[in-house]
């Protein structure tokens, strides 16, 4: 295994022992590839997702950071029509910073609160 790679695993297990989702408040998980970044909403308890959005289904042409704050404004917008409003962060083990702060602060902007 890479050390970012091995890094990113311990900083997401330390995360993830520490952040659990329910149905009332799911777990907003984020996974951020070199092209792409997903997220979703994930109950824990029940081990479901109740939302999912990506920037893979956003057709717009756009910078990485903007792709990612419209995929977070999606997300929220289809949360909030599910009837979720709060939830818990889950960054996954990457910085808060780029494009993983831009889809947080458009879900934040699209309604969510965390």
């Amino acid at each position: 295994m890479l050390r970012k790679e091995y890094r990113r695993n311990k900083i997401r297990a330390r995360i993830r022992s520490r952040v659990a989702g329910t149905a009332q408040k799911p777990r907003l998980s984020v996974f951020r590839s070199n092209k792409y970044i997903y997220a979703q909403l994930i109950d824990d308890l029940a081990g479901k997702t109740l939302v999912y959005a990506s920037s893979r289904a956003i057709s717009e042409k756009a910078p990485n950071v903007e792709l990612s704050a419209l995929v977070g404004k999606t997300l929220a917008e289809k949360a909030v029509s599910a009837g979720i409003v709060e939830v818990v962060f889950d960054r996954g083990g990457y910085l808060y910073h780029g494009r993983v702060k831009a889809l947080a602060d458009g879900a934040r902007e699209g309604g969510l609160k965390f």
